[in-house]
């Protein structure tokens, strides 16, 4: 298992009240040895105006399932930020659930890598996505710190 922290799915979704990660109706769904889930509803709030799931939403949904993986494969004095973020858009979501599962390529001390996957309610693959994350110390953000400290 590659989990350094137990946050539960709830505990995760609680931590991404009251910011974008809700807004848009994300959650985290499920999780295994290596891989974390999350989903979305494609709705008006993540749709562009042809009716079809956003792509930047898409793009916002893998940053997000990939970002918490890492921060539950991260020491407890360290939190992920995003340093680059690549997706391929394969096939148009219209209407239903996304979902994303994110799985590592590369686990180091102070950078991760990993891959998301996002398919449709049929199972099929609409999107892939790399995201690499850089591993700051939680004293560089006692805000982030407090937040997790406050879930437990």
């Amino acid at each position: 298992m590659i989990w350094k922290k137990t946050l539960s799915l709830s505990q995760l979704n609680q931590l991404c009240q009251n910011c974008a990660v809700s807004h848009l109706g994300i959650e985290f769904t499920a999780q295994g040895e290596n891989w974390l889930e999350a989903t979305l509803a494609v709705d008006h709030r993540t749709t562009q105006p042809f009716g079809l799931l956003h792509g930047g939403i898409s793009a916002t949904l893998a940053e997000t399932v990939a970002s918490a993986a890492a921060l539950l494969c991260c020491d407890e004095d360290q939190f992920p930020v995003g340093t680059e973020l690549n997706i391929s858009h394969l096939k148009a979501i219209k209407q239903g659930k996304a979902t994303a599962k994110a799985t590592p390529l590369h686990l180091g001390k102070t950078h991760q890598v990993w891959q998301v996957m996002i398919y449709d309610e049929q199972m099929q693959l609409c999107a892939v996505a790399r995201l690499s994350i850089k591993l700051l110390n939680q004293s560089q953000n006692a805000l982030v710190s407090k937040s997790i400290k406050n879930e437990k």
